[in-house]
């Protein structure tokens, strides 16, 4: 059993596909085969059932893909330690990042990151947090930015900062006339939401299941907040946006933002990995950097003035 075999099977099991997996391990499809044939030779039993289409592992397969993980994590803490005993902060780093941050915030740091650890190489990824929580289970994440909590005990969660919601108001809509808003003033009837899959659409969604809400429904689910927004600003309706994203606001829309009385409807923004996670000090400089980069308020909120609205 070598080191390379758990690759191309950890690879296989992320393609469920043998062509794809050789293809993102640059060798060919027979080379990678053969090598995985050989080692349920060896094991005695099938890591794939090849029947299927796509392949998915075997019931044995599946116990000895989590266990391939784990060796192949230690291999690379291994790694690591060899090429940069010291300082920590060199290689690859794959950082995913939620659809309602990254536009946002992702601008905020990126250049300054790089500008101080040059021989750290960034790759971002927008996912959604299902998606996230999955990759970061497979080794195929090594963080991510995200909302929290996420009751999830596989995952250390660091809270960087509080993200307080506004409101951006048609000037068509009953809303539009408040100065402020409550969350027993919304209501589903005009409001536009995020897709499934997105976790700002069931924050949403919670904070409106505090309203009266009647038989109200939304006609029309973006994966962008900006395609809401332009929605709002052309059409009728509502939506909510959180504070990076208001602070994009400009010229005459931003007559239509409406911030909430106190206490205000809140995210929590964390970063996030695996317990088993051996790239500490890049999270340590990725934390440090963006806390000095936010705008300031969002480092200033006090427990009383906020509400922090559960994702689910």
């Amino acid at each position: 059993m070598t080191i390379t075999q758990l690759e191309y099977i950890l690879a296989v099991d992320k393609h469920r596909h043998f062509r794809k997996a050789a293809e993102d391990c640059h060798v060919s499809q027979p080379t990678l085969s053969m090598q995985i044939q050989k080692l349920e030779d060896n094991l005695g039993f099938m890591v794939f059932d090849r029947s299927k289409n796509p392949v998915v592992p075997t019931v044995e397969g599946e116990k000895f893909i989590r266990q391939s993980r784990i060796v192949m994590r230690e291999f690379k803490k291994l790694s690591d330690i060899a090429n940069d005993p010291e300082a920590g902060l060199s290689g690859e780093f794959r950082l995913g990042v939620i659809p309602t941050l990254a536009p946002y915030l992702v601008p905020l740091f990126l250049t300054k990151f790089s500008e101080l650890h040059p021989s750290v190489e960034l790759v971002l990824e927008e996912r959604t947090t299902e998606e996230i929580i999955s990759l970061l289970d497979k080794d195929e994440l090594d963080a991510a930015i995200l909302v929290t909590p996420l009751q999830n005990n596989s995952i250390i969660e660091r809270v960087l900062f509080y993200e307080p919601f506004y409101g951006f108001v048609s000037k068509d809509h009953d809303l539009y006339r408040k100065d402020q808003l409550g969350a027993e003033d919304l209501a589903v009837d005009g409001l536009w939401l995020l897709q499934e899959g997105h976790c700002f659409r069931g924050q949403v969604l919670n904070l409106c299941s505090k309203a009266q809400m009647g038989n109200g429904h939304h006609r029309f689910e973006s994966g962008s907040l900006e395609t809401l927004k332009n929605l709002v600003s052309k059409d009728s309706g509502y939506t909510l946006v959180p504070h990076l994203d208001m602070l994009e606001i400009t010229g005459p829309r931003k007559k239509m933002v409406r911030p909430f009385r106190s206490p205000v409807p809140t995210r929590e923004v964390s970063i996030v990995y695996g317990r088993n996670f051996y790239k500490e000090k890049i999270i340590d400089a990725l934390e440090d950097i963006i806390l000095k980069s936010i705008p300031k308020e969002l480092n200033s909120f006090k427990n009383k003035e906020i509400q922090i609205v559960p994702i689910n």
